[in-house]
């Protein structure tokens, strides 16, 4: 008896395939990299040990599962991303987007990835609604991709939403060195004074609500995602429902990512991303997961290239790092992009300005995750 034939017998006739052990490894892997390197632990992990648990029997695709049961109630009913938006609405500040309106501009350049990863898949032969859902993995926001894609391709959610949560995991690694090639020291040791407008409590109570409706009448498709964007956001800065804030920010967010990186991690079995004893090898997740890289550079990429420009026609009074963070990944990007200023100049402070830039980056990915939806659906009468 070899070793898979013990295995078998131990799981009492579980079907274990060498596939499955190599599955066990990759979910072990995301375990260790959320406790040994602390890379998005709260995401991390339970996405690992959500595949430990598809590949021994319990994934979404098993009747009896608890998974399926939650896949079912907040993935199919893409319940899960709307909770996790309220609650990270909730944790947002957009005081210095409201103060510095230009950083939209760095915010819609983040997003530059999204389409172009779309256009790229598409060349090499995926299907528009499958290319549309890569493409999303360049929002590098996870709840915006799993909402996309349980639309378009939800046969790819499991890879897509992998993808789009262990690029955001990885962005320390990814971004710093596209930032140092793609700037000159010079250019980031540029100092930004912060004498921003003031920003009457008036305003931000009415921003969310005023964004809810304009958004919700222009991209429709993207009304549900901004509304509990905005809804967390709303909580926060009437002040008036502090416990209502608080349980966003904490126990909601919390429960909820923990289900959704369960249910996501549950949907990981050897036959879907790494070989099918029918179709043989699954060459597209691996395709997926390099497009979804070259999404997220792309944006790192265009948003640089931005910050570079409003520096030379500023006369060089705009740190191009804050390019960087023009994506959705709050805050992680905006401190890093401050990070990275401080390392060249301990007294170089520009992280309430890449807050600007990161925030209009969570709007940006929101809106074009949205209009990618409703042009592709509407293109595919879905």
């Amino acid at each position: 008896m070899n070793i898979l034939d013990l295995l078998q017998s131990i799981f009492g006739g579980l079907q274990f395939t060498w596939a499955n052990a190599v599955m066990l490894l990759i979910g072990a892997a995301l375990v260790s990299l959320a406790i040994v390197k602390e890379y998005e632990p709260v995401l991390l992990l339970p996405i690992g040990f959500g595949c430990i648990l598809a590949n021994l029997g319990m994934s979404v695709y098993h009747e009896e599962s608890f998974l399926r049961v939650l896949y079912q109630a907040g993935i199919e009913t893409e319940l899960f991303p709307l909770l996790i938006f309220i609650g990270v609405g909730a944790m947002i500040d957009f005081r210095p987007l409201l103060a510095q309106p230009q950083m939209v501009l760095l915010g819609a350049a983040g997003q530059f990835g999204i389409f172009g990863a779309l256009i790229l898949a598409t060349l090499l032969g995926f299907p528009l609604n499958e290319a549309a859902s890569i493409g999303v993995i360049g929002a590098i926001d996870g709840p915006t991709a799993i909402f996309v894609t349980s639309k378009l391709a939800p046969e790819l959610l499991g890879p897509i939403a992998v993808a789009a949560y262990s690029y955001m995991s990885l962005i320390p690694i990814i971004q710093p060195p596209i930032m140092r090639l793609m700037t000159s020291r010079k250019e980031r040791l540029i100092r930004m004074e912060y004498a921003p407008r003031p920003v009457s409590n008036r305003t931000v109570v009415a921003f969310p609500i005023v964004v809810t409706i304009a958004i919700s009448l222009l991209a429709p498709a993207a009304a549900p995602l901004i509304a509990a964007l905005m809804l967390g956001n709303l909580l926060k800065e009437s002040g008036v429902v502090e416990r209502l804030n608080k349980a966003a920010q904490n126990e909601i967010i919390n429960i909820t990512t923990l289900f959704l990186g369960l249910a996501i991690g549950a949907t990981m079995t050897a036959e879907k991303f790494l070989y099918d004893p029918q179709t043989g090898f699954q060459v597209r997740t691996l395709g997926i997961m390099v497009l979804g890289l070259l999404a997220f550079i792309l944006d790192t990429v265009a948003g640089l290239t931005f910050g570079k420009m409003m520096a030379f026609f500023s006369g060089g009074k705009i740190n191009p790092l804050i390019g960087a963070c023009g994506i959705s990944a709050f805050p992680m990007a905006g401190r890093l992009s401050a990070r990275a200023a401080l390392d060249e100049d301990p007294d170089n402070f520009i992280l309430m300005h890449a807050m600007g830039s990161n925030t209009a980056g969570q709007l940006g990915s929101v809106i074009a995750g949205g209009v990618l939806l409703a042009i592709v659906s509407k293109m595919l009468g879905l």
